[in-house]
């Protein structure tokens, strides 16, 4: 609590903050470990033929790269009956669209991919006013073979996040890596669903540092978020 928090000499909370300080320089370095074992995962080749609508046209996987050899896929909730993409995803959206550019100098692209159709992609990005490419893969099982899409039977059952939730619903959050060798060979490197996509919402970080953190504990998680046109002054 906030409230009755407990309050001490300078010189008490230096001791108190170096302490804490030798515990974020150990989560830094396991950080670290975790980092390296993600990036030594083995890969598994990716054999199906995914084609994708954007604005560019019809693409394949392999034509997401854009020239670059590594690529991130977000996997925005946005259902083809949907009138509007996920308010929670567009609150990662937010966090990542900046980072793009910074992205690309290092040798990765990073595009959205929805199952909902293009023009509808295309209307919600322009009224959030954002600039990172997001493609559909209507037509295709590529939502579903990735672990982002789920049928009417599958809702109810523990299949989201490798087997340890149930999605509760057609669309969940997710982000998926992908590497493309010199032979033209594409292979997926990783995916991560919940909580483990926290890494790449910066807004989350700077409220973990502030007294009262998320202040989600008395709510779900994540219900006083907005898409940013709907916020009050």
């Amino acid at each position: 609590m906030v409230e009755n928090h407990a309050v001490v000499t300078h010189d008490e909370w230096l001791a108190a903050r170096n302490e804490l300080l030798d515990q974020e320089k150990e989560f830094t370095r396991r950080r670290d470990e975790l980092s390296a074992r993600r990036r030594a995962l083995p890969w598994e080749r990716v054999d199906k033929e995914y084609v994708f609508e954007g604005p560019d046209g019809e693409e394949t996987l392999a034509d997401l790269f854009a020239g670059r050899s590594q690529l991130i896929v977000y996997h925005f909730m946005f259902d083809p009956e949907w009138d509007e993409g996920c308010k929670s995803c567009s609150f990662w959206a937010d966090n990542f669209d900046p980072n793009v550019v910074h992205l690309k100098a290092r040798d990765v692209t990073m595009v959205a991919v929805s199952r909902a159709p293009f023009e509808k992609l295309a209307a919600y990005r322009d009224r959030m006013g954002w600039s990172f490419k997001w493609v559909s893969s209507a037509g295709t099982e590529f939502n579903f073979d990735y672990g982002a899409s789920f049928t009417p039977d599958e809702a109810d059952r523990p299949v989201y996040n490798y087997g340890t939730l149930p999605p509760n619903i057609s669309e969940r959050e997710g982000l998926s890596v992908f590497y493309r060798d010199g032979s033209g060979a594409v292979f997926h490197t990783y995916s991560a669903y919940a909580r483990g996509i926290d890494m790449v919402n910066a807004a989350y970080h700077y409220l973990d540092l502030v007294p009262k953190g998320r202040d989600e504990e008395a709510e779900r998680a994540q219900s006083w978020v907005r898409r940013h046109d709907e916020y009050g002054d």
